[in-house]
């Protein structure tokens, strides 16, 4: 290393430890420091309490512009101090926007699979007969339909659509080629179908009682007969996972955290419970389904763990067994064939996904070979127990479903989706790197981990785009997004995409590890990368952005309020303001499950903390330009918290591109809205790049 790059790092590194440090001495004597812990004014100086914004009907049209003159609408899109798109710019984006992908839903009885893919502006179901066969279209809707579940028998099969992304999911039949009929009604949300094994009834949740909670509705497809409701409770979460062989009952999950659930089985036909387990102990669920015989379920627990495994718990001997191997990594999912013979588990390892079928008669572990490295979901058998199908993709190629054959053991490919007319010698895979932070985890420096895209061909240091997941319980999984390969090969970017604590994945305590009061934690995650970024030598550090959506779009602000000295921009996707406007306006089936994550703002300690943390009451500190988009219809976190942040930041005298979809909710899933999104994202990176 040069003694100019050895004080740089030295001088980084110092600068760093002394923030840290005020931060730790805050914590340990007084409350919780701001958020601009190196940033932030004096008290006097801070910035003023929330005030009401426009009400979201108004929409963009309404906020104040400030310097900003650039107004325009087009189709559903509103454009806000957006400057038109350069036409070089967006023939290069557009390379990468003809990408299109299939995933994996279910088999059919015939031994046909269902499939979603986009041939025009949303995904639709499609059916596959055979290995890169035709793909035959049977639902044909201007919203996206990406779930649905086949029947038992038959060429039916039951699917999910909302209208214009407002959540409230519908549950439609359909009996093969032809018109779906509508089994639900009305703004309720409805969701996790399964089906009998008659092929006439489907078991889902629904919040058609009282807006709020999610019972559970039986209903009979041969029927026009309304649903029947079968489980409830009051602000109770209530999901059906499975039903016994004989269907004489389901078995129910009562969903009260990520860090708590319950397991019960429910008479089909009176309702009645019965606990799973005679002494039910506190544990984190993530499925469950019952073995081929009825006589225990299968779930994947963190139960006695650090990490989510896969049990079997006995339902007349109450014994629990381990069925996946004991390590530190979690199982995602999992399907049993229907003689029970095989066992097919997902492992997900840092990010990328481990196949492994258990074959109890054969007494060994099956890792099928040929599968592309990279992210694998919905393994399931077909109904003769040996062909298992999954989505399979990977960050240089798009998402296509396999088929592991179980005598022959080989994988076929079922679809082959198209990367667009891009040359796949230029595409990028990550590097999977490791950085430290600010504190320290059992005596030791805590390292988070990272994925980087670098240019394979720069000649000096390239700006750099730090992509911050959503969830926040989520991970940033390496998988197919043109849009990254665009950035790094068409823009010149790295990207960087951490996983900060609060990502799942890596434990359940490392979940916790951002929970109510510690949230500011994940943002000095940020800060350490941030560090770790100054010091690369193929880095240009007075050339970073941050971005991110949903809960990452609040990371990105809370970034740019903390650290906007060593930022050059940001772009929030639908992200978080304010939790406590937040919290009172998201959907209200949501509200409880949100306030054990981010803390309860009824209790006013809790609420002067959040309103004390928001990127609102510190917008005054967004200094660097920022690009904000968000759905008109979004019920998750509501247009309302784009526009108050976007009159804030204008107000005191920020530069705000605002981007608004009226037919959409949360994110941009019509391929028109997202293209006209990610072209205003590359033109405002474009921007930050020089």
């Amino acid at each position: 290393m040069t003694t100019r790059a050895a004080c740089r790092t030295r001088s980084l590194l110092i600068a760093l430890a002394l923030a840290l440090s005020a931060v730790a001495a805050a914590q340990q004597t007084g409350p919780p420091p701001e958020p601009s812990t190196t940033l932030a004014p004096p008290a006097s100086t801070a910035a003023p309490q929330p005030v009401s914004p426009p009400a979201p009907a108004a929409a963009a049209a309404s906020i104040p512009q400030g310097p900003v003159t650039q107004h325009r609408e087009r189709g559903n899109l509103i454009f806000d101090g957006i400057p038109p798109a350069d036409p070089a710019l967006a023939a290069r984006l557009a390379r990468y926007q003809q990408s299109r992908g299939a995933t994996f839903l279910d088999w059919l009885a015939d031994g046909s699979l269902l499939v979603s893919t986009r041939f025009g502006d949303t995904e639709q179901v499609h059916r596959v007969s055979m290995p890169l066969g035709m793909r035959e279209q049977l639902t044909f809707y201007s919203d996206p339909i990406e779930w649905a579940r086949g029947a038992k028998s038959g060429r039916g099969f039951a699917f999910l659509k909302d209208h214009a992304g407002d959540d409230n999911a519908q549950v439609y039949y359909q009996a093969g080629v032809g018109e779906a009929r509508q089994l639900t009604h009305g703004s309720f949300i409805h969701g996790s179908v399964v089906w009998a094994h008659d092929g006439k009834r489907v078991a889902f949740y629904g919040n058609d009682r009282d807006s709020l909670s999610y019972d559970v509705y039986i209903a009979d497809v041969t029927t026009a007969a309304a649903p029947q409701l079968l489980v409830g409770g009051r602000d109770d979460t209530w999901y059906p996972l499975d039903w016994s062989p004989d269907d004489s009952k389901l078995l129910v999950w009562r969903y009260l955290s990520s860090s708590e659930s319950y397991l019960y089985l429910a008479d089909a036909a009176t309702g009645a419970l019965t606990p799973l387990e005679q002494k039910p102990v506190k544990a984190g669920i993530r499925m469950a389904k019952f073995d081929p015989l009825g006589r225990g379920v299968y779930v994947v627990t963190d139960e006695d763990s650090e990490f989510a495994q896969l049990k079997h718990k006995d339902l007349i001997t109450h014994e629990s067994r381990l069925v996946s191997p004991d390590v530190s990594w979690d199982v995602e999912d999992f399907d049993v064939s229907a003689d029970g013979r095989y066992i097919a588990y997902v492992l997900n390892e840092d990010g990328r996904s481990r196949l492994a079928v258990l074959d109890h008669e054969g007494r060994r572990t099956l890792t099928p070979a040929g599968l592309p490295e990279g992210r694998i979901g919905n393994p399931r058998f077909d109904r003769t127990g040996n062909r298992l199908a999954m989505t399979v993709d990977s960050p240089t190629s798009p998402r296509d479903v396999w088929v592991y054959e179980l005598e022959k053991e080989s994988v076929s490919r079922w679809t082959q989706s198209e990367a667009g007319p891009i040359d796949p010698a230029t595409l990028v895979a990550p590097e999977l790197v490791r950085y430290p932070t600010w504190d320290r985890a059992g005596g030791h420096e805590r390292r988070l981990s990272a994925y980087v895209y670098r240019p394979t061909h720069a000649s000096g240091p390239v700006p750099v785009a730090i992509d911050i997941h959503g969830g926040p319980e989520a991970q940033y999984r390496p998988e197919w997004d043109p849009f990254v390969q665009f950035l790094v090969n068409e823009l010149g970017y790295a990207v960087v995409a951490p996983n900060v604590r609060g990502s799942s994945g890596y434990g359940k305590s490392f979940l916790a590890l951002d929970n109510g009061v510690l949230r500011e934690d994940a943002v000095r995650d940020i800060g350490s990368l941030l560090v770790w970024v100054g010091v690369q030598s193929g880095f240009d550090r007075d050339h970073v952005v941050v971005m991110g959506g949903s809960y990452g779009g609040y990371m990105s602000l809370a970034a740019l309020v903390t650290y906007g000295d060593r930022l050059r921009g940001g772009i929030d996707l639908a992200g978080i303001s304010n939790f406590v406007t937040f919290l009172r306006n998201t959907s209200g089936y949501r509200r409880d499950w949100r306030r054990t994550e981010y803390g309860d703002e009824r209790d006013p300690n809790m609420r002067a903390f959040l309103e004390r943390i928001s990127p609102l009451s510190n917008a005054v500190h967004i200094r660097k330009p920022l690009l904000v988009a968000a759905g008109q219809n979004d019920p998750r976190v509501p247009l309302s918290e784009s526009e108050q942040l976007v009159w804030r930041v204008r107000s005191s005298g920020g530069e705000v591109w605002y981007l608004v979809a009226k037919d959409e909710g949360h994110g941009f899933l019509k391929k028109a809205n997202r293209d006209e999104y990610l072209l205003t994202a590359a033109s405002f990176l474009q921007k930050m790049a020089h």
